[in-house]
């Protein structure tokens, strides 16, 4: 993302920074503590490998922005970032940026809306590099079982609040987010959604636990059980894009419908409750993404054990990358 794109609010709290060609700016494994946007030079992104010697993951210039996801979270650097020429630039401190996005004006809103469209970026590469290549737990694909929606068995109403994805919610909020939505239970084995299938609407899990498949041709993969508090399908249903993964009730559940255009429209509004269900969505993000390097690792790893370095070094270069951020 180029500086000029960058709202002057992020700017505002952010603090000049410079580099002498050959300094550090972030060492991998050390604490992340906020996101750098370059002004001037150029810096490269390393990961250091399994045995020795480095494998070089990026090249970042002026206007370039990395380490955003640390602003959400506290985390580790990915790679170790060095200067290959005289740096200037800026940085933003975690806390600084959550005391400046707390508002409800539309430069907090602009800033948080652009939160989501970084990580969703992140999301689908890392979720397009899993569809690329086989794993050990691939196993044969089962059909779905289409089973009836029923009423749910007792008073969910009173659990909301102590759901995970509720935090920070208000009582008002919470209502405001659920109101008209259906909820309904599914029994083990049940077809929620399907890959390739229009996202109509998002799932709340309330009980139970839902399985997330990534169809591979005959095969199908697991990549995440989502239990009670966790949102499947949001990020389609954001984006107005067809499911990339299917969903099959794991253990029996009950689930709250979101429907697409009531999700958008609160996602997109200015209210408390867009700002709390904004806040919520980028926390699931920021785990869907984990899950997703989780299984790239995997890859990586079996990739070296099975000696094919050259597919090892492309799954850690993409992996180790995402320190990058793009505007592509």
């Amino acid at each position: 993302m180029r500086l000029h794109l960058f709202h002057d609010k992020l700017l505002s709290i952010a603090r000049e920074v410079a580099f002498r060609s050959g300094e550090r700016l972030l060492r991998q494994g050390e604490a992340a503590r906020g996101a750098f946007l370059v002004g001037l030079g150029e810096v490269e992104a390393r990961v250091a490998l399994p045995g020795g010697g480095t494998l070089s993951v990026a090249r970042l210039g002026a206007g370039d922005v990395f380490g955003e996801t640390a602003l959400m979270e506290r985390g580790v650097c990915m790679a170790s970032v060095v200067a290959k020429s005289d740096v200037a630039g800026w940085f933003v401190e975690r806390e600084d940026f959550r005391a400046a996005v707390a508002g409800r004006d539309s430069a907090s809103l602009e800033i948080q809306k652009w939160l989501t469209r970084v990580l969703s970026r992140k999301l689908r590469a890392a979720n397009a590099l899993l569809r690329e290549h086989q794993a050990a737990e691939a196993r044969p694909a089962r059909p779905a079982q289409v089973h009836e929606r029923t009423a749910p068995s007792f008073d969910y109403r009173p659990f909301l609040p102590l759901l995970a994805f509720f935090e920070g919610f208000d009582a008002h909020e919470i209502a405001a987010l659920t109101e008209g939505c259906a909820a309904f239970e599914l029994p083990r084995g049940a077809a929620l959604f399907q890959a390739e299938a229009p996202a109509e609407s998002a799932f709340l899990v309330v009980r139970g636990a839902v399985e997330v498949l990534l169809p591979q041709g005959a095969q199908e993969r697991r990549i995440t059980i989502a239990g009670p508090g966790e949102l499947v399908g949001y990020l389609a249903a954001l984006e107005r894009r067809p499911h990339w993964a299917s969903a099959r009730i794991r253990e029996s559940a009950c689930l709250i419908e979101l429907g697409a255009d009531k999700l958008l429209s609160q996602y997109e509004g200015a209210s408390g409750t867009s700002l709390s269900l904004q806040r919520a969505i980028h926390r699931s993000l920021v785990q869907a993404l984990a899950r997703t390097n989780a299984q790239l690792i995997r890859l990586i790893s079996h990739a070296r054990l099975n000696a094919a370095r050259g597919e090892a070094e492309h799954l850690e270069k993409a992996l180790h990358g995402q320190i990058v951020l793009s505007d592509n």
